[in-house]
């Protein structure tokens, strides 16, 4: 499960490297994501961070492909292990970029 730790370290290892000057990152309220540390690698890349406000799923593009996701898990009915990650990776090809770019435009964010 990811917490504060694992959270610096992929903000360190994974996304900082790949900011550009003027990229905003957007964070929810989740409580590993309020770390200091990882705040600054992302300002030491000339990049800024925009917290979402709390209670706002509606701004968050994630939550609706969650929704998508337990939608079609749900069709799949799943009743083992083995059973629900074989589904996860057929549903996972079901996110195409076209639809995954919706889904940010729909949450009012301008998708390149």
């Amino acid at each position: 499960p990811m917490n504060k730790a694992r959270f610096e370290l992929y903000v360190e290892t994974q996304l900082a490297p790949e900011l550009k000057p003027g990229d905003v990152v957007i964070l929810d309220n989740v409580a590993f994501h309020k770390s200091e540390r990882a705040a600054e690698l992302v300002r030491q890349r000339g990049t800024w961070l925009l917290p979402l406000p709390a209670y706002s799923p509606d701004l968050n593009p994630i939550e609706m492909a969650f929704s998508k996701l337990k939608a079609l898990l749900r069709k799949k009915a799943a009743r083992s292990f083995d059973a629900l990650c074989c589904a996860l990776k057929d549903i996972c090809d079901l996110f195409d970029p076209i639809q995954c770019r919706n889904f940010f435009k729909a949450a009012g964010y301008e998708a390149n």
